[in-house]
């Protein structure tokens, strides 16, 4: 391959790669403007709050119990070796409040809601059902992407409230187990964890929901070639998902702790 076919292949890559940047930072100011305008369907908005959240409620409280059980049984026995078991409530509650229950809380639900919404959007597009809700004069991102966006906004922090409560239970119980008093791992809670942790982390799980919705909805409705391509669109949104949910962790935690 020559040098100048190379430097062809690159600069094309290179511009799809930018004109797709564009592309994604239109979709996401349309749907801001959407927020602001307070420009979504009640139904749908409903509707998308018990698929994203109420049903996704089993699955987030199994990950939040044995996230919560791991780290009471590394965390108390690492302690109590170093005479340390003042330390484990606090720092299993800190832990589940601010960084585990969130992000466990988030990738599960990029995995079960992300991936449904991309392909049903996505099989909306191949078979043309977007195009017929623009003919009829209804916009589909205010009515397919807005209720999504605001719906894992404000269920993904209910879904974090209750991982963190299963998984301080959880997590009470090893440390019991493992060999820590009740009471003193009671006493360390209080201690360590205060409301600002709890919130940072809620805080956290909002601005998650909000990607995971907006990266799968930006899939599913750039879905092409039919089957195939909602199947690869579904897989591009977890994924991208995931890694937009773990890169904005960093960022979150230094903004906000």
């Amino acid at each position: 391959m020559t040098v100048n076919a190379t430097l062809e292949r690159l600069g094309e890559a290179t511009l799809r790669r930018l004109e797709e940047v564009g592309l994604a930072a239109r979709f996401v100011g349309r749907v801001a403007s959407s927020l602001v305008r307070l420009r979504w369907e009640a139904g749908q908005l409903v509707l998308q709050m018990a698929r994203a959240g109420v049903d996704s409620v089993p699955l987030v409280l199994l990950t939040g119990l044995f996230s919560g059980m791991v780290l009471a049984y590394q965390t108390a026995n690492q302690l109590l070796r170093l005479g340390g078991e003042g330390f484990v409530g606090g720092l299993i509650a800190v832990s589940m409040a601010r960084e585990a229950a969130p992000v466990f809380a988030a990738v599960t639900v990029a995995g079960r809601v992300g991936a449904g919404f991309a392909a049903e959007l996505g099989t909306m597009v191949v078979t043309e059902q977007v195009d017929a809700l623009t003919v009829m004069g209804i916009d589909p991102l205010e009515y397919l992407v807005v209720p999504r966006a605001v719906a894992l906004a404000v269920m993904l922090p209910v879904l974090v409230v209750l991982a963190n409560a299963v998984g301080s239970v959880g997590g009470y119980v090893v440390s019991v187990v493992v060999g820590v008093p009740g009471s003193v791992y009671v006493d360390s809670v209080r201690l360590f964890l205060d409301l600002h942790d709890v919130l940072g982390g809620l805080v956290k799980a909002a601005v998650f929901g909000l990607l995971i919705a907006l990266v799968a909805c930006h899939k599913g409705l750039r879905a092409s070639g039919g089957a195939a391509g909602v199947g690869q669109a579904t897989t591009g949104a977890v994924v991208a998902a995931i890694a937009w949910v773990l890169a904005a962790n960093y960022f979150l935690d230094v903004l906000l702790f």
